[in-house]
């Protein structure tokens, strides 16, 4: 892991280091990632460092831990994924590892083992976040887990900020779970740095492209497919793209999440309008595939509404 970039965990792809790369990255302050195999009955994290064993005592195995800010389903949660760490001491055979490093008492060590700290590589990822991300910045992330409020996603070493569910996309979702899926890798933008709370306000709908980038897709007299979003007594919401979604007109037995069937009748960029006919709406497996439309490092300014339409939707980046 370079040393003044911070990924998302499990976003490195190298987890086997042999001994020599372990010293060096304990004499230099690397951070490194591996894979957590197992938590303790003290809920100390053992991670496979390809074929040598580390690790990582409760106290070190996340922010907030010791402070009790942070609960132990936070160290729990990352047995089978990948975590980072910084390396603090390679630990010879047979030597006691004491209550210094493990809470409880020492267990006596038959194997060679490195101690390392998830702590502190999330202590510097955050503080060098925080001083270097600004907002508008446009940052590799992981979801890690989703909330009827919200998603959250790793933007480096576990250090998470909030994607609201109204940033997530334009098009209207009931529940982030609709948009994403824990461990998926996204794009996110930043919309607010709060240093004095440590916390990292997030969006992702300004990377999913404009009105006119998304109706571009689409042409009038197409059938395509869809997922029915919201049912309205005046009509039923269906998503073309998550930044698109067109109006069909009411139909019984029809239900938000279904796959959707719909005939493109009108596309109205004045009014962002696309009016459609629901051919046939069924249950299906939803894709949660996400095409980006930004590829540039930092966004001053999103506008999402065509230039022909008299309602301006816009995100300025303060």
């Amino acid at each position: 892991m370079d040393k003044e970039q911070y990924y998302p965990e499990g976003a490195s792809g190298k987890t086997e280091h042999s001994l020599a790369t372990l010293e060096r990255a304990r004499a230099s302050g690397q951070i490194l990632e591996a894979k957590a195999i197992l938590c303790d009955s003290s809920h100390n994290l053992v991670v496979d460092l390809g074929g040598i064993r580390g690790v990582i005592p409760r106290g070190e195995a996340a922010l907030g831990i010791r402070e009790g800010t942070v609960k132990d389903i936070a160290i729990l949660s990352r047995v089978n994924k990948a975590v980072c760490f910084k390396v603090t001491d390679l630990l010879r055979r047979d030597q006691v590892m004491r209550s210094t490093c493990c809470d409880g008492g020492g267990t006596v060590l038959s194997d060679p083992v490195v101690l390392l700290s998830r702590r502190a590589a999330q202590q510097q990822a955050q503080e060098e976040l925080l001083a270097r991300v600004r907002p508008g910045d446009v940052l590799d992330a992981r979801i890690t887990h989703l909330e009827s409020f919200g998603a959250f996603a790793d933007i480096g070493c576990g250090i998470v900020g909030l994607i609201s569910i109204e940033n997530i996309s334009v098009s209207r979702i009931s529940h982030p779970a609709d948009r994403f899926v824990r461990d998926q890798a996204v794009k996110v933008v930043v919309r607010d740095v709060d240093r004095e709370k440590n916390r990292f306000v997030l969006s992702h709908k300004e990377l999913l492209g404009t009105w006119e980038e998304n109706a571009a897709r689409f042409s009038v007299g197409q059938t395509v497919g869809g997922i029915v979003r919201s049912v309205e007594e005046y009509g039923i919401f269906v998503e073309l793209a998550p930044n698109l979604a067109g109006l069909a007109e009411c139909r019984e037995n029809v239900r938000p999440g279904q796959l959707a069937t719909v005939y493109i009748k009108n596309i109205i960029p004045e009014k962002m309008k696309v009016k459609l006919n629901l051919i046939d709406a069924f249950d299906g497996e939803v894709s949660r595939e996400l095409r980006y439309t930004v590829s540039a490092p930092h966004l001053d300014r999103f506008v999402y509404s065509p230039p022909s339409s008299s309602r301006l939707i816009e995100t300025i980046f303060t």
